[in-house]
């Protein structure tokens, strides 16, 4: 699929979150070469909630928000060690998940917290959906439309700060 995609004219691609799909890292670095490959960050950590009990949901909650909100690859580093001393011994496929993803996960952090924000998810659309399902009651559909097309346009405000921010 992404020769296909070569082959019908993308010649580069800058910057790839995935969602760790096995082997597609080294498939992406196959067809082109310079891609920064980045795994997504929703889904290490709702996968890191699928390890663990729903009683210490808010404490590993806090551990690891230090850990994708710290501001440089060291400070992300102390922080999985420190979740590791607090929860390894009750969630070592937690850790384990996390260490296993350093790769694909450190290069989030070489960005600011604005790039981050759109950085995080695999699905480039996300922001838009998430602000037009945010529970807002819509008393009819002519209250639902202008609402939506502000979504639109703050969806495309964030897209065009990510490739601002991609080209610093």
């Amino acid at each position: 699929m992404l020769t296909d995609l070569r082959n019908r004219g993308m010649r580069d691609v800058f910057f790839l979150v995935c969602d760790g799909l096995k082997g597609l890292p080294e498939v992406v670095e196959n067809v082109w070469p310079q891609t920064i490959v980045q795994t997504c960050i929703v889904h290490l950590i709702r996968n890191s909630f699928r390890l663990t009990s729903r009683r210490d949901t808010d404490a590993i909650k806090r551990g690891i928000r230090a850990i994708y909100t710290a501001p440089t690859a060291d400070a992300a580093l102390a922080a999985l060690d420190d979740l590791d001393e607090k929860w390894g011994r009750t969630y070592p496929a937690m850790i384990r998940l996390w260490r296993n993803a350093w790769t694909e996960f450190v290069p989030f952090l070489d960005y600011d917290a604005e790039i981050r924000a759109v950085l995080c998810s695999t699905n480039a659309i996300w922001v838009f959906r998430s602000r037009s399902r945010s529970g807002r009651c819509f008393p009819g559909r002519c209250s639902r439309r202008p609402a939506l097309t502000l979504n639109a346009i703050d969806a495309v405000r964030l897209s065009s700060i990510r490739s601002v921010g991609l080209a610093a």
